[in-house]
């Protein structure tokens, strides 16, 4: 039977241990440059995968991943860092791992073999109606990840498969496919490569495309943050401060006044009478900071004229 793509020979390996070590460098970098440029093939099911997110969320649903190995590791640096980034709670965030995330360190390859595990770990996180599940495994096969997404989508949930082998089931059975057809790697079928890194950027664009969507981007800037540090209090502080045109100062004690939340500040610094002024222009915008400022700037015009 013929190899699958991610299982391939590439087609500069021959001889790779025996050249010179920039050359043997150059012929990696280049493997991940063309395993990132295929992610431009997939825009629009990463575009659906994004709305899906975006509206599971917006919905108090929650977003489940389903992995194990590299892209497992990819799934975990995907969803770790929503809430920071992003503001998105941790409670509508969930990762089910094949190694289970005890087993991180080692990674034993075992555990995506077990069917049962999966759908366990899909029940026990009551995943169900309501919720979306993304499944990530780079041959496309990993019975752990398949088994996931059948186990949810029994369950009525919304899945997203993402592959870098086409007809495979992640790709035939989930609701919407990523397919990353990535070339062979330059070390065969080691996929935490290319694959690998197909799938991080994926992952980023899909995470970040559904933050957009739900308002927590702003002219480039992430207001819906979690600054829980030193470093991300100083950068809300110079978020604010762009936005709204205030010197940082003045931005960082409208934080204060927010309780660090930066789209309050920014409606704070902007004209808002008082922090339940400015929550209630959010809560009127559905969130989206661009609407609450308009509506704030039309009342402010409305008032002017009135007087």
């Amino acid at each position: 039977m013929a190899a699958t793509r991610t299982e391939q020979t590439h087609r500069h390996a021959a001889g790779l241990d025996t050249q010179p070590t920039e050359t043997i460098l150059r012929l990696l970098a280049t493997a991940q440059f063309d395993a990132a440029s295929v992610v431009l093939t997939a825009l629009e099911p990463i575009a659906a995968a994004a709305t899906l997110i975006a509206d599971t969320l917006r919905a108090e649903g929650r977003i489940a991943y389903a992995a194990a190995g590299s892209s497992g590791l990819m799934a975990v640096a995907d969803a770790l860092e929503l809430p920071g980034t992003f503001g998105i709670a941790r409670d509508r965030i969930e990762l089910l791992l094949a190694e289970g995330a005890s087993k991180l360190l080692s990674l034993p390859g075992a555990p995506e073999d077990d069917e049962g595990q999966a759908a366990h770990d899909v029940a026990q996180a009551a995943i169900g109606k309501g919720d979306c599940l993304i499944a990530l495994s780079a041959s496309g096969t990993t019975p752990y990840a398949v088994a996931a997404l059948k186990k949810a989508k029994a369950a009525g949930v919304a899945t997203v498969g993402i592959a870098n082998n086409e007809g495979t089931p992640l790709i035939s059975l989930a609701d919407i496919a990523v397919l990353l057809p990535t070339p062979p790697e330059i070390i065969a079928g080691s996929t935490r490569l290319g694959a690998a890194t197909a799938q991080k950027i994926t992952l980023n664009m899909m995470s970040t495309l559904a933050a957009i969507h739900l308002g927590h981007v702003h002219d480039g800037y992430m207001i819906n943050l979690r600054a829980d540090n030193k470093k991300l209090r100083s950068r809300a502080a110079r978020i604010v401060a762009a936005i709204s045109g205030e010197p940082e100062n003045a931005a960082a004690n409208h934080l204060e006044m927010s309780g660090g939340a930066v789209k309050e500040a920014v409606l704070l610094a902007a004209g808002a009478g008082n922090l339940g002024m400015a929550k209630s222009l959010l809560d009127g915008a559905d969130g989206n900071l661009r609407q609450a400022l308009a509506e704030l700037d039309r009342s402010a015009r409305s008032s002017r004229r009135g007087t």
